[in-house]
C-alpha cells in the first residue's frame, strides 16, 4: 500500500481567464479507493481528463509508476474510466457491448468473450446477458457502465459518480464491487455522496476552484474540524432572539465550536451530552426554546461544507 502509482505534480490547467485546476499534487498509492471530491465546477472532471490523458495539462505532469503519460501509448490499456453519463450501445445486448469495448482496447476477441462473461457474472447481469441495453432498467445501465471500464483489465480505474441515480439495493451491490476492487486494482472515486465516500475510501482528496484544500484518511480530515460530537438544536423564536441564544451558548464553552445558519445551532463539543442541561439553560435564558434536538458524531460532510461553504453551486 506505500507504492506510489499515479503521480500528479503542479498539474494546472485553464480555459481562457478560469484556471479550472492549479498546482494539483496528488500521490495515489496501488491497490487504493482514493476519493476525489468537491462541489460542482471544483475542477474534478478537468482534473480526471488529465489524469486519464484525455486533456493535456497546460503545465506540471502526470506520473504512472514514475513514468509520464505524454506519448505514452499504452497509458489507455492501464487506465479505465466509467463516465457519470451512461455511454451504451442501444442496441447492442450486454454480452456484445463488453466484447465490443474489449475489443476496442485491443483485446484478443477470445480473450474479450472470457473478461466479459466474467464480469458480467461478477455484477449479477448474467441474465441480462443478450439483452439490449435499451431495454435495461438505469440501475442495470450504469452497473453495465461500470464493468465497461474493466474489461480490457486496467491496473487503474476511474468511476465518475458510480452510485448516481441507482435504487438502495444496485447502490449496495456497486458499493461492494467498488471495495472487491481494492487491493486488486487502483480505484479512483469522484462522488457527492459524502456516506458513500466514508464507506469506501481508504483516503480523500477534497478540491475547491482547482485547488487541493485537504487530503488525509477519512478518520484524519474528520479530526481537522473538532474532537467531540456535534449538538444540533433548532431554535424557536425571533432572529434577535436565536442571536442572543448564539452568544449564550458560547459563553459556556469557551472552546466548543458554536455555529447558528438560520434557525439550527449546531455546537461541537468534548462529552456533549452532559453539557445539555447548561446549553438548554443558556438558551431559555436568552429567550429562544428548542425546539428539537439531535446529538450525532462528526461526518465527512460536516468537513466538505466546512473547506467549500455551503453556498449552492451551479
Amino acid at each position: 500500500m506505500n507504492d506510489i502509482v499515479l503521480q500528479t505534480t503542479n498539474l494546472s490547467k485553464r480555459f481562457g481567464n478560469i484556471e479550472a485546476v492549479k498546482n494539483l499534487s496528488l500521490e495515489i498509492r496501488a491497490g487504493e479507493i482514493f476519493g476525489f471530491l468537491g462541489p460542482n465546477g471544483a475542477g474534478k472532471t478537468t482534473s480526471i481528463n488529465m489524469i486519464c490523458g484525455l486533456m493535456a495539462p497546460d503545465s506540471g505532469e502526470v506520473l504512472i509508476h514514475g513514468k509520464s503519460i505524454l506519448g505514452d501509448g499504452g497509458i489507455t490499456r492501464r487506465v479505465g474510466v466509467c463516465p457519470q453519463e451512461i455511454i451504451l450501445w442501444e442496441r447492442l445486448t450486454c454480452f456484445e457491448q463488453l466484447v465490443f469495448m474489449g475489443e476496442m482496447y485491443g483485446l484478443p476477441a477470445k480473450t474479450a468473450r472470457g473478461r466479459s462473461e466474467e464480469l458480467l457474472k461478477e455484477m449479477a447481469l448474467e441474465e441480462k446477458r443478450n439483452a439490449q441495453a435499451r431495454t435495461l432498467s438505469g440501475g442495470l445501465q450504469r452497473r453495465l457502465n461500470l464493468i465497461m471500464a474493466l474489461v480490457h483489465d486496467p491496473e487503474i480505474v476511474i468511476l465518475d459518480e458510480p452510485e448516481a441515480g441507482l435504487d438502495p439495493q444496485s447502490r449496495v451491490r456497486v458499493r461492494q464491487y467498488i471495495q472487491s476492487l481494492a487491493r486488486r486494482k487502483t480505484v479512483i472515486l469522484t462522488t457527492h455522496n459524502m456516506d458513500e465516500a466514508d464507506r469506501v475510501a481508504d483516503r480523500i482528496a477534497i478540491i475547491d476552484h482547482g485547488e487541493l484544500l485537504r487530503m488525509g484518511t477519512p478518520a484524519e480530515l474528520k479530526r481537522t474540524i473538532g474532537e467531540g460530537d456535534v449538538v444540533e438544536i433548532r431554535l424557536a423564536g425571533e432572529a434577535s432572539q436565536r442571536e442572543n441564544a448564539l452568544a449564550a451558548v458560547r459563553q459556556t464553552d469557551p472552546q466548543a465550536d458554536v455555529r447558528l445558519e438560520d434557525d439550527l445551532l449546531s455546537v461541537r463539543m468534548l462529552n456533549a451530552v452532559t453539557h445539555l442541561p447548561v446549553l438548554m439553560e443558556a438558551i431559555n435564558r436568552a429567550g429562544a426554546q428548542a425546539a428539537e434536538m439531535r446529538i450525532r458524531e462528526n461526518t465527512l460532510e460536516d468537513v466538505f461544507l466546512q473547506l467549500t461553504g455551503r453556498r449552492l453551486r451551479e
